[in-house]
């Protein structure tokens, strides 16, 4: 069990970061529309309690009945309030992507639940059939693309865990999508038929570039009729829409809700996702050039491995290496995000920026040198490119 402590990218305690490498926020400048709606934000008065008329837009654009939209205060908070429901309801287990973002962990041992981590499809699997054996109910969590690998759910995990629920497991599947907005490559695997059988959780001001609008909606799924008011699928719905604080969302938030999904803010951010996809071939080519190792990903984000840790003799001293890389680095003003708290020391997850930002980081690691432990001498002569 953790200390409940998750790490975030951006800002931190240290200096001023110039150069940030460690959020994966859209780096782009704000469309004009987004702007504007911002800014014309009515302050003086409280949002409308209970944000019919926002959840009204939503459901429009999602299909769905507005019953089924639960405004939140972004994924965090969705993800705190979702596991805290499903507990209600006496959901005692859940699954948790291993890599994967770290409130999923966290709100669940909050609570005292079991946590079990998922690296594969065969581990779904077993959450799913041991459901449906045992009759114990679980809260199994999904993000596609995932943080921190970019990476997609496969068509094949996906329809399997929908016939899981079509046969009556008693399975709470929640799927984070607040990257979805960020794919660079490829199809949703999610398609509409299966999202409709999870929660869906979003949160556009990563894709937006706002991340300090904390704001999204989480869309519960469509039960069938014999479940719709008296199952413990029904309690959570409920709970749900109970649990959440009075004006959980502010007017910004509500101002970013209604702008996402108009022409103009729509418009601007296909055109980022172009720009996007080539400032990360340029950036990754970058590092690849310098000895790093860059692990696919259809989004703006990537974990990239340094050399020594392909080089060098113990994955202690590597490791150390890194650690020291980041904090030279972070000295500078320039952030990456250390990949350890999400189980991968000494690797990070890096933003894809613009090239300005990408030429700072190559010549900060042209000029870098490592301090060697005495432990560690003799280990082997290589250098970090």
């Amino acid at each position: 069990m953790s200390d409940g402590t998750v790490e975030h990218g951006g800002p931190d305690a240290g200096p001023a970061i110039h150069w940030d490498f460690s959020t994966n926020a859209n780096p782009l400048p704000l469309p004009d529309a987004l702007v504007l709606a911002l800014q014309t934000a009515d302050r003086r008065r409280y949002p409308d309690p209970a944000y019919a008329a926002l959840r009204a837009h939503l459901a429009a654009q999602w299909m769905c009945e507005r019953d089924e939209v639960h405004i939140t205060a972004g994924s965090s908070e969705a993800i705190r309030r979702l596991t805290l429901a499903a507990s209600l309801q006496g959901v005692r287990r859940v699954w948790v992507p291993e890599p994967g973002y770290g409130d999923y962990r966290a709100a669940a041992e909050a609570l005292g639940m079991t946590v079990w981590g998922w690296r594969d499809e065969g581990a779904l699997f077993e959450a799913a059939q041991r459901a449906a054996q045992l009759g114990e109910p679980a809260l199994c969590w999904l993000c596609d693309p995932n943080n921190p690998t970019g990476a997609s759910l496969a068509a094949e995990t996906v329809h399997a865990l929908v016939a899981a629920l079509d046969a009556g497991a008693p399975l709470i599947v929640a799927l984070d999508r607040a990257y979805t907005p960020l794919r660079l490559r490829g199809e949703d695997p999610v398609v509409t038929r299966c999202a409709s059988r999870f929660w869906q959780l979003w949160s556009p001001n990563k894709a937006l570039g706002v991340t300090g609008v904390r704001a999204g909606a989480m869309q519960a799924p469509g039960l069938p009729a014999g479940l719709a008011t008296s199952s413990w699928q029904a309690g959570v719905v409920q709970s749900v829409a109970v649990l959440a604080p009075s004006w959980v969302l502010s007017a910004e938030g509500v101002a970013l809700l209604h702008a996402w999904h108009t022409e103009p803010v729509q418009s601007w951010l296909a055109d980022a996702r172009l720009t996007l996809a080539e400032w990360a071939a340029m950036q990754k080519a970058m590092l690849i050039e310098r000895g790093w190792h860059c692990a696919p990903s259809d989004t703006p984000f990537f974990l990239a491995t340094p050399p020594w840790l392909h080089h060098r003799a113990t994955e202690e001293a590597g490791q150390d290496w890194s650690a020291q890389l980041n904090t030279g680095l972070r000295a500078r003003g320039i952030r990456l995000r250390d990949a350890t708290g999400f189980g991968l020391p000494g690797v990070f997850r890096l933003s894809v920026q613009a090239p300005v930002a990408q030429r700072v980081l190559r010549d900060a690691l042209a000029s870098w040198r490592p301090t060697q432990p005495d432990s560690h001498r003799g280990v082997d002569k290589d250098r970090p490119a």
